[in-house]
């Protein structure tokens, strides 16, 4: 889209030009000059907050990935954690059938010190909040990151839709500079201010889009 947009501008920089060139001594001539440098002027605003969205959209998106990727981590510790303890609880509790057939007391004693030992590690295993990677708390940071990584995308989602927006705006006021169809511009100013709404979405709740489809979704269930 960026491609077609530069292509698109540089048309109307050129079209411009051309009625610099040719001049426009009549009242009419003179109102359509007017009309394109504020249309021109329109494109400019546009353009700055296309450039925002966009790099506020890639901040957001690579914020997402790296979250993704310290979920995935945290989650693997968390997997790794529940083998050991598993496989410590099964061995305690093998260990605790033979201990009645332990040869002496001696044996007996350490078979039992052993299980204990185990015992206490399969426990710090689930939760050891010193250390902070016990299971608990490690379920606790892996939900946590998904939920930013949940947040920072969907900021993504709607910088990309703002983007979108102002890019289709950046078209249509073109277009009116070379066809002078004023309707055109209007609907650039429009899809304009449709981008800043999805572009404050992004910023202060970008979560609110998907609440609003999950309701209407929900509701429609019914």
């Amino acid at each position: 889209m960026n491609e077609v947009v530069h292509a698109v501008q540089h048309e109307v920089d050129h079209h411009l030009e051309h009625e610099k060139g040719h001049g426009g001594h009549t009242p009419q001539a003179h109102g359509e000059v007017n009309n394109n440098k504020k249309i021109a002027l329109l494109i400019a605003v546009i353009a700055l907050f296309l450039a925002f969205s966009e790099t506020l959209g890639k901040s957001a998106q690579t914020v997402g990935i790296e979250l993704n990727i310290k979920a995935s981590d945290t989650w693997n510790f968390f997997q790794a954690k529940t083998i050991r303890q598993t496989s410590l609880r099964t061995a305690a509790e093998a260990m605790t059938l033979q201990v009645p057939f332990a040869v002496n007391d001696e044996a007996k004693a350490a078979m039992t010190k052993q299980i204990e030992t185990w015992r206490a590690t399969v426990a710090r295993y689930d939760s050891d909040p010193k250390e902070g990677d016990g299971r608990k708390e490690l379920m606790a940071k892996a939900q946590k990151f998904e939920h930013d990584r949940d947040l920072a995308m969907a900021r993504y989602h709607n910088y990309e839709f703002a983007s979108a927006a102002y890019q289709i705006g950046i078209v249509l006021a073109s277009a009116s500079v070379l066809t002078g169809m004023l309707v055109l511009a209007y609907s650039a100013a429009g899809l304009g201010i449709v981008g800043l709404i999805f572009s404050g979405l992004g910023l202060f709740a970008p979560e609110l889009p998907h609440q609003i489809m999950a309701m209407f979704m929900g509701g429609g269930g019914h």
